[in-house]
């Protein structure tokens, strides 16, 4: 079978220089990090030495355990910060230098930009094959490229319904199950209490969007052949876009950008009854929203039909092993050692409050400070079946900065009144399908 890595790298050989460049929108940067090879590597008498660069809080933690349980292998953390941040371009400066860290953190949406580098070791090589069966299938699909792997799946973001529980039963309006019933609510509610919303659609959250497209079952990315097949503007997401368009025409959601104090308020004060989201979120509204204490709940995400369970994911990251790395085997160890271990994967679960991707771990429980604000509700039984529930067929595709700068552009655009959503995803199609073809990709029509 064809590695589709493979057919992303053939098409990319000659213009590496003109790939990075549209990546990373910057000028070209200092050479950063540093593999073993420049790190004091074992010169027969001591351990390996391997950098490791990740922002994850209280990896050290983590590291440290793997250091006092391998007297061979010596893991140097660099806390970095997170990868759109600036990483991500040093990384790519550094893999075209050749002197990349051994391993590093990357989100599932830019493996695929990562791959098309060729700068990524090939992890089935080290026996990465036999963890499949540890990792939620939808996660393990996201880091396998036709035979080889890529990454090892490390933490994940399954979706579900944030609600005001005290809203839906002050206007008794009952939760809902479905996208129908949720326009339902969301008309209830909005004639209940002008100033309330069902939920905010905030047009620069670009992952938020995808994750409604996920569980809808968009296909915005996929190899035929030889060939990307691109299908930003696909049935599934037409269907998603004109659905959010039609509560947007009648005035039933807000379009405040997520995360800043404006949205913080809504929260706060009830301007808003309902986030989707990721699991992360519960953390967002309690650290945010403490006047909402007690008055929020956690339901499935609605499904578009009755009776399904289909869900939808938003975030998560992986451990990849760079390929210039001296030591390969070592590095590939503690790779796959991070993410299966049951006191590392422990250890970041309770230090960077990360949802694992590893099965074995899925069974953790709520906080108490967590359940004490979600209404004595056990958040984590919701979002244990939501993880199972991700469709494992949506995967990414190699220029995702330029889908998320075009989505940027067209959905601020539309909720201007310039245009639709519907419209904005076949801009967003042209674009980048013209963009991958500059890029060197063949792109199937």
């Amino acid at each position: 079978m064809q590695s589709r890595f493979h057919v992303r790298r053939a098409r990319i050989t000659n213009l590496a220089c003109l790939f990075l460049a549209v990546f990373l929108l910057l000028p070209a940067l200092a050479a950063c990090g540093g593999s073993s090879s420049d790190t004091g590597s074992n010169s027969g008498n001591g351990p390996v030495n391997l950098t490791f660069q990740s922002w994850v809080p209280g990896m050290d933690k983590a590291v440290d355990i793997f250091n006092k349980t391998h007297s061979n292998i010596h893991v140097k953390w660099e806390s970095v910060p997170a990868g759109n941040n600036g990483t991500y371009a040093k990384m790519f400066t550094a893999i075209k230098a050749k002197n990349a860290p051994d391993l590093g953190q990357v989100e599932y949406q830019f493996l695929p930009t990562f791959e098309a580098t060729g700068g990524l070791l090939d992890l089935s090589k080290y026996d990465a094959g036999s963890l499949q069966g540890k990792f939620l299938p939808w996660a393990w699909n996201q880091v396998k490229q036709g035979d080889s792997i890529y990454a090892i799946p490390q933490d994940s973001g399954p979706m579900a319904m944030f609600y005001r529980a005290d809203l839906f039963k002050k206007y008794n309006i009952p939760v809902p199950t479905t996208w129908d019933e949720y326009a339902k609510a969301a008309e209830k509610l909005h004639a209940a209490d002008p100033k309330a919303y069902i939920t905010d659609f905030p047009p620069k959250s670009q992952g938020w969007f995808i994750g409604m497209i996920w569980q809808a079952g968009g296909r915005w990315f996929n190899i035929q052949g030889d060939s990307w097949k691109v299908g930003i503007n696909d049935a599934a997401s037409k269907k998603v876009a004109d659905y959010w368009q039609g509560l947007q025409d009648k005035k039933l959601i807000k379009n405040d950008p997520d995360f800043e104090q404006s949205w913080y308020n809504d929260l706060n004060t009830g301007q808003v009854a309902t986030w989707v989201t990721a699991v992360w979120g519960a953390n967002t509204i309690l650290s945010n929203a403490p006047k909402t204490a007690g008055d929020w709940r956690v339901a499935p995400m609605p499904q578009w039909e009755s009776g399904k369970k289909v869900s939808g994911n938003w975030g998560g990251s992986t451990t990849v092993v760079f390929s210039n790395t001296q030591h390969p085997q070592e590095a590939a160890e503690f790779a796959k050692w991070l993410n299966t271990n049951s006191d590392a994967v422990d250890s970041m679960v309770k230090t960077a409050q990360i949802y694992p991707a590893l099965t074995s771990a899925l069974d953790i429980k709520a906080t108490d400070d967590v359940k004490k604000f979600y209404s004595g509700q056990d958040i984590n039984e919701v979002f244990r079946d939501s993880a199972s529930q991700v469709d494992d067929k949506f995967q990414w595709g190699p220029t995702m900065n330029d889908v998320f700068t075009s989505m940027a552009d067209t959905f601020s655009n539309a909720v201007d009144g310039k245009g639709t959503f519907g419209s904005a995803l076949d801009s967003i199609q042209n674009t980048v399908v013209q963009g991958m073809e500059k890029q060197g990709f063949k792109v199937s029509k």
